[in-house]
């Protein structure tokens, strides 16, 4: 089979995984009498997150090749999402643990694969700047096709989403064994402790610069996964006012307009950055991310249909114009050594120590505008899109940054 093609299948199962439970996992739970602990659950992700990727990484440096690391994670999750699916209605810590034990096991294997793929190609001597792009495009492919299939099927509600993702797992686990191999490489010899866990980067806080780089990569990883633990949740609350509606009837499609986004802004960047810089860029994600909440505080599946619409188009921006011109920056402006580690750091503070505390910010103002299982998400909405214009402003003031020659 091509290379490329083997690659691009991984990419595809690795996210098909995610989408067919990630975006419509909180309608689910809300439907077994759980809705109320929607934030305490999607919050494992940013534990794992914050966690796993580093040990992950140490066992792929050291002792076992990637692609088998990769097969055997995936297997593990497998086993994790099919037991989350026997979960009874208000069975919450049940569920929490097969969740929680999925999320160590499954987030690692995002970046996981990401090295498996870069190890084959540059051992086939390919261009990963050339030729990896179209590859990880197809992970946003899988995640939405993902999503489509949940809806169509009925599933939005349904354990049998997690059987899906399981089996999918199930599917990729094994592929992953028949991958080129991608042996680990080896630690250097008197490697210290803090080398050995990636956190080098952690002597770049001593600059000022980078200090409130990295605070705000926080402040603004609490927004990131809201609407993806809430947005389904909220859309069907829209189901007896509006039942014939599209976003209702299609929760999951409808969703998915906002991956469709991501992947378009993925490719404006490169205009967005020559024309206007990093900051303005990051400034225009913070904005992005203002709009994202605030159109879903006016919007409603009837004459707001505009409003939501136009808040899925916008989250492409909100969620890209940071993340990756974050990495950009650190890219410009880390001493190479440090580089690795410090885009490390810069997942592990937005994905994981941002949504950690998004989550459960974000489930104490959803409870507490929801009385007798009705939610004020107006009011929810609002507080969201302050939050975010609050640290833009913040961030307009307090980030100082000059273009500067990159460093060696």
């Amino acid at each position: 089979m091509n290379l490329k093609l083997r690659l691009t299948i991984t990419q595809f199962l690795e996210f098909f995984i995610w989408g067919s439970w990630l975006i419509s996992f909180g309608n689910y739970m809300a439907s077994m009498d759980m809705g109320g602990n929607i934030g305490t659950l999607f919050a494992t992700a940013g534990i794992a997150s914050f966690i796993m990727p580093t040990v992950v990484g140490i066992i792929a440096d050291r002792w076992i090749n990637s692609e088998r690391l990769l097969g055997i994670l995936h297997l593990l999750g497998a086993v994790c999402l099919f037991m989350a699916s026997k979960a009874g209605e208000g069975n919450f810590d049940y569920l929490y643990l097969c969740m929680f034990l999925n999320a160590l096991v499954f987030m690692p294997t995002i970046g996981l694969s990401y090295s498996v793929c870069y190890s084959v190609m540059a051992a086939n001597k390919m261009d990963t700047v050339k030729d990896f792009p179209p590859i990880r495009v197809w992970g946003t492919v899988g995640f939405i096709i993902a999503m489509w299939i949940v809806n169509l099927a009925g599933w939005g509600t349904s354990s049998n989403q997690l059987l899906l993702a399981s089996g999918a797992a199930l599917f990729l686990g094994l592929y992953s064994f028949t991958l080129p191999p991608s042996p680990p490489t080896k630690a250097q010899k008197g490697s210290s402790l803090i080398s050995t866990l990636g956190l080098d980067a952690l002597v770049l806080l001593k600059e000022k610069k980078m200090a409130v780089f990295f605070l705000f990569a926080v402040l603004l990883g609490v927004c990131l996964q809201i609407t993806n633990s809430y947005g389904s949740t909220f859309i069907d609350s829209f189901s007896i006012d509006f039942p014939e509606s599209f976003a209702v009837k299609y929760n999951n499609i409808f969703l998915s307009i906002s991956q469709i986004a991501e992947a378009l802004f993925i490719l404006a960047i490169p205009f967005f950055m020559r024309k206007f810089g990093i900051k303005i860029v990051m400034l225009m994600s913070f904005g992005a991310w203002i709009l994202r909440f605030g159109l879903f505080g006016i919007g409603d599946p009837g004459n707001g249909m505009i409003w939501l619409t136009l808040s899925m188009i916008i989250y492409g921006m909100a969620f890209d114009f940071f993340n990756i011109s974050g990495s950009l920056f650190i890219e410009k402006e880390t001493p190479s050594k440090f580089r690795a580690s410090a885009q490390g750091m810069l997942m592990m503070v937005t994905n994981g120590l941002g949504a950690i505390i998004g989550n459960y910010g974000a489930q104490a103002v959803i409870n507490h505008f929801t009385d007798n299982n009705v939610t004020d998400w107006s009011a929810a909405w609002f507080i969201f899109a302050a939050y975010a214009l609050v640290i833009g402003c913040l961030f307009a003031i307090f980030f100082k940054y000059r273009q500067s020659p990159k460093k060696a």
